[in-house]
């Protein structure tokens, strides 16, 4: 296969799966969000069956459109670059390059980029379409 977008087969079945995440649509800009940075969802692209991840980027000085929670999946997030913090429920917790947080289901998050800006990377086991946005959650 070419660059990116590798996968190999065998017995009818995908052993695995490569793409790069720049290469996967930007949600952010395809719902009207894109001022605020960019957001991509790769588990189709990825075929993806229980897994989640997500890769969000925030403008410097930006803070995520909305808020969101989960019924069912528990996240975690490691800061790939930049710094800022996360509101979490009620509390507003710091953020650095290579801090990993975990998030429990009902707990409302939202994140919001310093200066530099802020790239991170969501993991965890993937329950499609268990999550509530909150608008203005974080005004």
């Amino acid at each position: 296969m070419g660059e990116y977008g590798d996968f190999m087969e065998t017995n009818g079945q995908t052993d695995y799966t490569r793409v790069n995440l720049l290469d996967v649509e930007d949600a952010a800009a395809k719902h009207g969000f894109g001022e605020t940075g960019a957001a991509r969802f790769p588990a189709g692209d990825l075929h993806a069956e229980r897994t989640g991840l997500s890769l969000h980027s925030l403008l410097p000085g930006r803070r995520q459109s909305f808020g969101h929670r989960h019924r069912d999946a528990e996240e975690v997030y490691v800061v790939l670059a930049g710094s800022g913090r996360a509101k979490l429920d009620e509390q507003v917790v710091e953020l650095k390059r290579l801090d990993a947080i975990r998030v429990a289901p009902p707990v409302a998050r939202c994140f919001e980029a310093d200066d530099d800006g802020l790239e991170l990377l969501a993991l965890g086991a993937r329950h499609q379409g268990d999550g509530e946005i909150l608008p203005g959650w974080w005004s």
